[in-house]
């Protein structure tokens, strides 16, 4: 570990109370398949009984859940119950058509690579009395003046715009196909077959692993101003000792997060209709060692343990760009996604998107970023050579110029773990 001192302080060094600091964070190095190098530093909760920051501490993931969503789509692919290239109406039990593009289906693959033409609009996680209907129909109450489909000028199936909302429809068709509720599906076939504690509703983890549920931070008051000299604030998953109640649900929209949060009873909840209060796009918690399994099963071209957990097409298929930027085809994101698998995306060393600031280096893989937790899962394409990281907590608003990389255009938080980490991989 004597040749990793050096990344250890500089992790370390992430960890404290100011500006680009974070409350807690922990990072795995992986080479030719097996942990080098792993560091936890920090806290995973403060309050009357503070939690030190570990490989098992849970936290609401963010977008590295979307993976997980389609390994799920992958495996129903595989098992002949759905075609990606299938149209989503004939799952959705409505049919669903950009306004703009009548004759033009939307797929259960462009959901996956966000090119089906449809938009997050301000609120994507709706009540679990509410079908998914009610966000593309005029009397939907969650239509928003159509918020959720995009201009003419984007057509469907050719223009990307990452879309959490698509992940929600996923979801749903999951549902739809297998009769199972999104979250009780997931736990059986996805998190139980990769060894994962977590979960999508934190009334229904086990009690050691609510014990492990971590919370996430942020430093604004609660007039929404961003302030260094307050404490770290709780922004999600701040439940203290007490866990909520089984079968229960609190809507997560990133976007009306100073709205009172409401929380939903599943009783009457119909599989089928709505997953999208799961958040399938964000919303599971599993912890660093979670991560380390699913990219070690990525790896291995969908072998975990000697078992096969998704076959080698299906990693390929999730792996290779789906879609690529051609100067006008979508929305980058700041030229920080330029092509897009299925659930994830691939990161050019030589582009405005890389993480390592001295060598070209080409990733595939998923960042996460939502309540304040940045996270991420990459690997070397062809190799066994990789990292993953969680920190959860930001000191400043995204649009801070402080936030911006240094040599790329990630946030700092991600650009600083990212490029202390991809230095030892070759």
């Amino acid at each position: 570990m004597v040749e990793y001192e050096a990344l250890k302080e500089e992790l370390s060094n992430m960890v404290g109370n100011h500006h680009t600091q974070v409350p807690g964070l922990g990072a795995v190095l992986i080479k030719d398949g097996k942990p080098v190098f792993s560091y936890c530093g920090g806290y995973a909760a403060f309050g009357a009984q503070p939690k030190l920051f570990k490989a098992d501490s849970l936290f609401r993931i963010a977008s590295v859940s979307k993976q997980f969503t389609v390994y799920a789509i992958m495996q129903l692919l595989e098992a002949e119950k759905l075609d990606i290239n299938d149209d989503v109406s004939d799952y959705l039990g409505f049919k669903l058509r950009h306004p703009d593009f009548p004759d033009r289906k939307i797929t259960i693959k462009m959901l996956a690579n966000h090119t089906s033409g449809l938009r997050d609009g301000i609120v994507y996680c709706i009540p679990p009395d509410y079908s998914v209907r009610a966000f593309f129909v005029p009397e939907g109450k969650f239509y928003e003046d159509g918020a959720h489909f995009s201009p003419a000028n984007e057509p469907v199936g050719e223009y990307f715009c990452y879309c959490n909302l698509n992940y929600g429809l996923l979801g749903t068709i999951i549902e739809a196909v297998t009769g199972e509720r999104f979250d009780n599906y997931m736990q059986e076939h996805i998190l139980s077959a990769l060894d994962m504690d977590g979960g999508y509703l934190p009334g229904n983890l086990s009690a050691g692993a609510f014990a492990s549920l971590s919370t996430l931070y942020q430093k604004k008051d609660i007039e929404g101003n961003w302030r260094d000299d307050m404490p770290w604030r709780p922004v999600m998953d701040n439940f203290g000792d007490v866990q909520p109640d089984w079968d229960t649900v609190t809507m997560q929209n990133p976007y009306a997060i100073h709205d009172d949060p409401m929380v939903y009873s599943l009783e009457n909840y119909k599989p089928g209709t709505n997953a999208t209060f799961f958040a399938p796009q964000g919303g599971l918690r599993i912890s660093l060692e979670g991560m380390y399994n699913a990219l070690i099963m990525l790896m291995n071209k969908g072998s975990f343990r000697g078992q096969t957990f998704l076959t080698e097409y299906s990693i390929n298929e999730m792996t290779k760009a789906q879609w690529s930027y051609d100067g006008s085809n979508g929305d980058t994101g700041d030229d920080t996604l330029l092509s897009y698998g299925l659930g994830l995306y691939q990161v050019r060393g030589d582009s405005p998107a890389r993480v390592c600031e001295h060598q070209d280096i080409f990733l595939v893989g998923h960042t996460g970023q939502a309540f304040g937790l940045y996270s991420g899962m990459f690997y070397v394409p062809g190799t066994k050579d990789g990292f993953v990281y969680i920190m959860n907590g930001e000191g400043m608003a995204e649009e801070d110029e402080r936030s911006h990389g240094e040599f790329s255009n990630n946030f700092i938080w991600e650009e600083k773990v990212m490029n202390a980490l991809c230095r030892y991989l070759s």
